[in-house]
This record gives C-alpha cells, structure tokens and sequence, in this order.
C-alpha cells in the first residue's frame, strides 16, 4: 500500500498508531536539527517531523532534500502535537517519519499553490492540473461532484432514466453556429457536435422512454463571457403525457431539493412572471427579484415640459435606488461615465435626489418643478434618501440599458447577495421574434417548440403575436434552465417550419428522420434543460463558471494548456479531403 489513511483523517485517537502516508510537500521548515514537513492530499495536510534525536542521519539528510510539490510516501508513528492547530482536523497530531521515501521530485511551481496565490489567471489555466491542487479549485470541483449526484439521485428517484446520446450528428440550424468535424470516410461530409440532445430527446419520447435525463456535454461556436464556454453541460431532461404545468412541478421540486441539500435553504415560493412583464418591470427576461428598483414608465410626467431630450424619444423609464440620494457629484458623474461605455451604449443618464429632508434636486431642474420630480417619485416608489436615475430612448434598448444599470447598482449596494436565492417561472415567450437582417422570423427558443394552443389560430395572420408553450427558471439573475412543450404533430411541425422559411426540401433534407418519427404515433411531450455549470456556480456563490470546470477555455476559446486548437499536418488533412485557406 501507499498509504493506510489519507492526510486528513487522522487525530488523537490514531496517537500511538504506525500509519503510512503518501502526497504531496506543501511546505518544508527547517531547523537543521528538527524538519517539519506538511505533506498534502485531496483530503487535508498532516504534519511530519523528522530530528536529529529520533531520527537516523541518512533519514535527515534525505529529509532536506525535500521540497515544495515533491510526491512523496512516509511511514511513522502517530504522536501527540506540542503546538497544535486548531484550524485544521489533523492538528492535534503529527506523524514522527521512520522511513521516507521520495516518488517523484519536482521543479519549482509558477506560481504557490496556496488558498491565495501568486498566479494570474493566463498562468493558472496553463498550468492548470498545478492550480487543480490548489484548495479553492479543488473545492469547487467535488461541489460540482455534489449537485451532480444529488441532481440524479432526485430525477431518479421521480421515475426518470438516464440515456446517452451521440456527439457526432448532423448540422441542423438551431441558433448558434456548429462545431463540426470531417468524416475521413466519407469524403466531403462533416458531423456537427451537438448544441443540445434535442431531436435525440424528442425520438427517446417516440420510443417510450417516457421520462429522460442526461447530464450532456453541448457545444456551440459563440462569443464566450464569464459564464460560457464553447463547451458546457446540461441536465437535459424530457417526458411524455405532460402539459406545462407537470413539467413546471417536476422541475421546482429539484430546485428545491438542490437548495435544500446543497445549501440548507428552504425555498417555497416560486412565483411566475410572463416574459411581456419582465421585460417592461426589469428590463431582461431573467431578472433578479431579490431587490427592488422596478421600472416605471414616466412618458406622460417627463414629455412635454420642453426637455427636448426626453420629447423625442419612445421611452422615457426610471429607478428608484434606495439611499443612494446621499451620492455625490463624483458618484453620480461615474454612474454617467458607466452607462455611456461601449458595453451600456446609453447617450445619458438624468438623476432626481430625493433628500431626507423631503426636497427634490435634479440634473434638470431648470425643465421640471419639485411638483414634477415628486410625481418621478410616486410613479417610480421613491422614498426620502432615495435616487431616480432616468433614461430614454428606443424602448427596447433602453429597456436594455436600464437593467444593466440596475444589476450594476444591485452589485455595488450589495443588493445581491450570494446565500440568498430568489427562483422565478418566465413564461409565454413569443414564438417567434423577427430578424431585421435576414427579414424573417427565427425561432426565440427552437423551432421545435409548440405554440399556445389558444395562439394557433395567429400563426399565418399575426406570427409575432404568437406566444409559446415555453418557460424558463430564472435564479438570482441567472436563466438556470428554460424548455418548452414540444410539437408532436408532423401537420403543425410543418407550419413552422414553412413560419421559419425553410423550404419542403430544406425541412426534409435537415430534420426528415424527426418528421418521419412523427408519423409513427408520437406521444404529447416537453421538457427541460437546466446549465449545470450555471446552476452549480450559482450554488456555490459565485457567477463566473470557469472555477467549476475542471479544464476550461478562455475568452478566445482556447485551452492554453494543451494549445488547442491546433493545426493538422498535412498528411491529416489530405486523409480528411480538406484544404485550409486562410485569409
């Protein structure tokens, strides 16, 4: 054996005891006449001690060699720590080494592998089975582990079964660009990997398999961000015989069963907002309800007053950011500054003070009266100490820039608080939103989702007024999962594909074999997938998903570790009939 306990399990109940232990140097202290080496595993650190009193010459002199990230296996005797550490499980003891023995020696880390350390992110992720050592990468890692198998325990436990499905498909259009590989074998045609398993979950359905689920990698070719990689994972999930209601019981049942667990946090309420609602009240149809600062459309009190800023405009909208009217002059010029960036894209910004007192100060008082300020106050929920930011312009990019604003304030107030988790059901999606580009409608979920069926009648006469059987969880800002009832009509699955303009031949030619399923009895299904990455960043407190994949890419879809993507030889290329032509 290379060891006969781990390096946090032992305490003073092993004094005494001849144990063996293996892992790694995390830090060497010596004296010359005395050694202390923490050695350091998965599990914890245990304290060595080698001495020129109790331990043979040869054993020191190899003792000094050691250090850091040296792999290394001891055997001793458990004895009784004189200056113990109460920080750590193991630190009423330490292990008196009797033999030691080197495994494996090392060359000096980049960077410490400590709880904080000295490497930058470009360094960690290059040397990233380094950083994997460290305890808050580690940590988060079996955190994943854990949602994971709660995750299953509970879907199966509800009667669902969990099936593979393929990584090498066909390209189907489904909102994102594909990643695609060549077949060597046959020349000319590519696989695509899979942005979602959803025609594969669909035919599970056809087949019976009545309740679905898989955690899936997915793969989409896209601008990447903090909390998205080109290649992620979903808890992908589907059942027959439901309506939206079933799935919506099923599904806040593992959101409460995730938080119960993993958290320790009951959470009873789940209220519903329709997308039309959260767009004019947030902004976005994913927003954090754990603070106020709702919109308040203020057109008939801010029109007309000969502020010719606010007259021309579609939309004039505020918040109210509660005792923010102490900020200062430097304080409001940032939040201008803020909102003007390229990433905000705004024009301006007009604020009202709300003074304790019960006085109004604005950015326009030379346009409005305190009287017209007061009514900025009613409309937007104002109190004294209170701040009204007011933006305008095209409505929905307005819309846009106020709630970037708002999930900024909520940051910097710290409105948004990690261990507090506020779920939210958005519903009636449009089915469709127009391209202005391409002058068609796209599919807003994909074109596999069924519309309301109290909206069919629209589809021809007014298919932007058609809302969709779809649904999405939203947690603390964060859309965690989002699905749909599906078609299972072969007659309605082609009006909309003929809604979305692909041809017979086109339709055919990209989704015939789901089409062809449909003819074959298909039961009334939906279903569901939740981002784990997503869910188990936001679990754990935290919103960026790359601490939580053990072997992430960065912003430019690289994995600088490995250094990929690669070129081909050119005897590869030539094997896969490709020719690269680069511009």
């Amino acid at each position: 054996m290379y060891r006969s306990h781990t390096c946090g399990e032992l305490n003073a109940s092993a004094i005494g005891q001849e144990i063996t232990l293996a892992g790694w140097v995390q830090k060497v202290r010596n004296k010359g006449f005395m050694i202390w080496v923490d050695l350091r595993d998965r599990y914890g650190i245990t304290q060595l001690i080698f001495d020129e009193e109790r331990s043979a010459e040869d054993l020191m002199n190899l003792a000094g060699t050691l250090a850091r990230e040296f792999v290394i296996q001891v055997k001793g005797e458990v004895i009784e720590r004189e200056s113990k550490n109460p920080n750590i499980p193991t630190g009423d003891i330490e292990v008196l080494v009797k033999e030691l023995q080197i495994l494996n020696d090392s060359k000096t880390p980049p960077f410490t592998i400590e709880e904080e350390t000295d490497g930058g992110e470009d360094l960690r992720m290059k040397y990233r089975y380094l950083d994997i050592r460290r305890n808050p990468v580690k940590n988060k890692l079996m955190f994943r582990h854990k949602v994971a198998m709660q995750v299953r325990n509970y879907l199966s436990d509800q009667g669902f079964i969990e099936v593979e499905t393929p990584y090498l498909i066909k390209s189907t259009p489904e909102g994102a660009r594909d990643f695609v590989v060549p077949s060597r074998m046959n020349e000319g045609q590519f696989y695509a990997l899979p942005q979602s398993p959803q025609t594969f979950k669909q035919l599970l359905m056809v087949g019976g398999m009545d309740k679905y689920f898989q955690i899936v990698k997915c793969f989409r070719d896209e601008d990447l961000r903090a909390d998205r990689q080109p290649e992620f994972t979903q808890i992908d999930c589907e059942m027959t015989f439901v309506e939206q209601e079933d799935i919506l019981d099923i599904f806040e049942g593992l959101t409460r069963h995730l938080l119960k667990e993993i958290k320790g946090v009951e959470v009873d309420k789940f209220p519903r907002m329709t997308y039309a609602e959260a767009m004019k009240k947030y902004g976005n149809d994913k927003p954090d309800i754990r603070f106020g600062m709702e919109f308040a459309e203020l057109d008939e009190l801010a029109k007309n007053k000969g502020f010719n800023v606010f007259d021309q405009q579609e939309l004039v909208v505020g918040i109210a950011v509660p005792g923010a009217a102490s900020f200062t002059r430097k304080e409001l010029d940032a939040l201008i500054s803020w909102v003007k960036r390229p990433q905000v894209g705004a024009s301006g910004l007009v604020y009202a003070k709300y003074n304790e007192d019960g006085s109004m100060k604005s950015s326009v008082d030379k346009f409005y009266s305190e009287e017209d300020l007061k009514e900025w106050a009613e409309a937007t929920g104002a109190k004294p100490g209170d701040l009204i930011l007011v933006m305008a312009g095209d409505a929905n990019k307005t819309r846009t820039q106020l709630s970037a604003l708002r999930m900024h304030l909520g940051n910097e107030l710290g409105l948004r608080k990690a261990d507090e988790f506020a779920p939210l059901w958005v519903v009636d999606f449009p089915l469709l939103e127009w391209d202005e580009e391409t002058e068609r409608y796209h599919a807003m979920h994909h074109p596999f989702t069924s519309p309301k069926p109290e909206d069919i009648s629209k589809l021809e006469s007014a298919p932007g007024e058609v809302r969709a059987n779809a649904y999405d969880l939203v947690l603390n800002g964060n859309e965690i999962g989002g699905g749909s009832i599906r078609i299972h009509d072969q007659q309605m699955q082609s009006r909309m594909f003929d809604l979305l303009g692909f041809t017979k031949e086109e339709a055919k030619a990209q989704f015939g074999f789901l089409m062809d399923a449909f003819q074959y009895g298909a039961p009334p299904h939906g279903g569901i997938a939740f981002g784990f990455d997503r869910l188990t960043a936001i679990l754990g407190g935290q919103e960026s998903i790359r601490d939580y994949i053990a072997f992430p890419k960065n912003n430019a879809g690289r994995d600088i570790m490995i250094d990929a993507p690669a070129p081909l030889d050119d005897e590869q290329l030539e094997e896969l009939h490709l020719r690269v032509k680069i511009e």
